[in-house]
């Protein structure tokens, strides 16, 4: 184990310590609060290493610390609750305690991803050469796939290639922010309709990570979904229940989110104006869609 690992080692071994005890330890340590801190913290210092003058800056980022996290409850008639919270550039969240109270479920969501995103400052959590040598290695076995593959961006693993390639020096966290929005695009079959087109993997990949995931984005999945439903009814409903438990059983690993969240959440927009449409055509009037 190398010098850097173990001291990786260490420093998690004091971290999950502290966070178990939190419930257990004084009132006045609030799992919420310090989740605030410590993004409000990070945009600070983030401000201070890209500016010179960045006295209204950094008063701007504290005073807006608020907008920094975004915590949303499931709706739920009544106990066990769910809460998640989205962290800056999208990672996602929940509590994966069985929490009788809504804040008992917001305190739990808040220490699954303040544990989050205390490890993804480590040494060790940054996409390094190393790590990518690795995960191609990885990658390569797991497909059954030559290596020499990776160097070609015409291939999935030279198109992983290039997504590592772009990161390096980046934390996990944001490499899993980008690798999401790929993830949505495969699942949708936007990818394989753009291929179909003939665009390259490089244009691609420097469109998507430079938009990332937006309103337009999911509701074009959604109306894609919708049209699968009206070619194949039932399909959107049984596509719904899997993305559900699929979000709920990652939520209880306490793993990153957003993927199945997303998923849950384009699917029922479908579900949603699949229902607006049957009810439209059983008045005999046209539904209209906006993007």
């Amino acid at each position: 184990m190398s010098t850097v690992t173990l001291r990786d080692s260490i420093k998690m071994s004091h971290l999950l310590q502290s966070l178990t005890e939190i419930d257990t330890g004084p009132k006045d340590l609030n799992v919420v609060t310090m989740l605030h801190h410590f993004w409000e913290q990070k945009q600070v210092s983030q401000l201070n290493r890209s500016s010179s003058d960045l006295d209204g800056s950094v008063r701007d980022a504290a005073s807006q610390a608020d907008s920094l996290l975004l915590y949303e409850s499931a709706p739920s008639p009544g106990p066990p609750y769910v809460c998640y919270v989205t962290l800056p550039g999208g990672s996602c969240f929940g509590n994966y305690k069985v929490c009788e109270t809504q804040a008992e479920a917001r305190r739990d969501a808040a220490r699954v991803a303040l544990m989050n995103s205390l490890v993804n400052e480590l040494p060790s959590r940054r996409i390094s050469p190393h790590f990518t040598t690795q995960s191609l290695q990885q990658a390569a076995t797991d497909s059954a796939v030559s290596i020499e593959d990776a160097c070609d961006p015409g291939t999935s693993i030279g198109t992983y290639s290039l997504l590592l390639h772009s990161y390096q020096g980046r934390t996990m966290l944001e490499f899993q922010e980008m690798m999401t929005v790929f993830q949505l695009l495969h699942w949708n079959g936007t990818l394989k309709a753009l291929r179909e087109r003939q665009c390259s993997r490089q244009s691609v990949i420097a469109y998507y990570s430079q938009r990332g995931l937006d309103e337009y984005m999911r509701s074009s999945m959604a109306l894609d979904w919708l049209g699968r439903e009206q070619r194949s009814p039932g399909r959107l409903g049984e596509e719904l229940q899997v993305a559900q438990r699929e979000l709920v059983l990652a939520r209880r690993r306490g793993t990153e989110l957003r993927f199945y969240k997303e998923k849950t959440e384009i699917l029922s927009l479908a579900l949603s104006q699949a229902y607006t449409h049957q009810t439209y055509e059983h008045l005999g009037q046209a539904p209209t869609y906006s993007q």
